[in-house]
């Protein structure tokens, strides 16, 4: 199982990298979600999550999360041919965690794409945008 580091990398291109990886068939684990980036302007990506999260209804959906690590396995969810067999075998070989859980703390963890430092741009980080979609436990 190959375990990547999300924190200050642009969501996009982790997720990009890590539906490329499980539709190979190999395991991946992704630590740290909530320290994603999402590259844009701070009102704009909020305005967008939030459209998303009031469209439809609870009942019948589309449902959108708001916890980090959902947001981040959604992401990578719309990466793959999620309709086909194919695509839902790959992504049962994804898990997305917040933080890091005991059992990587002694693995080697890689760092994925572009770090969010050197974004010209503004960006926001996944732990606020869950924030203001209401998630409370961080």
């Amino acid at each position: 199982m190959e375990v990547i580091d999300a924190s200050d990398t642009i969501l996009g291109r982790l997720a990009t990298q890590v539906a490329k990886k499980a539709l190979k068939g190999e395991e991946v684990a992704v630590v740290n979600s909530e320290k994603a980036v999402i590259s844009g302007k701070k009102n704009y990506i909020f305005n967008k999550y939030l459209e998303r999260r009031n469209r439809g209804t609870p009942q019948k959906g589309p449902f959108y999360p708001s916890r980090p690590d959902m947001i981040v396995r959604r992401t990578i969810r719309n990466m793959l041919p999620h309709k086909t067999e194919r695509g839902r075998k790959a992504l049962k070989n994804v898990n997305v965690f917040i933080s890091v859980p005991e059992e990587f703390k002694k693995t080697d963890i890689k760092k994925i794409g572009k770090e969010a430092s050197k974004l010209k741009c503004g960006y926001v980080y996944i732990e606020e945008l869950s924030k203001y979609l209401g998630y409370k436990e961080l």
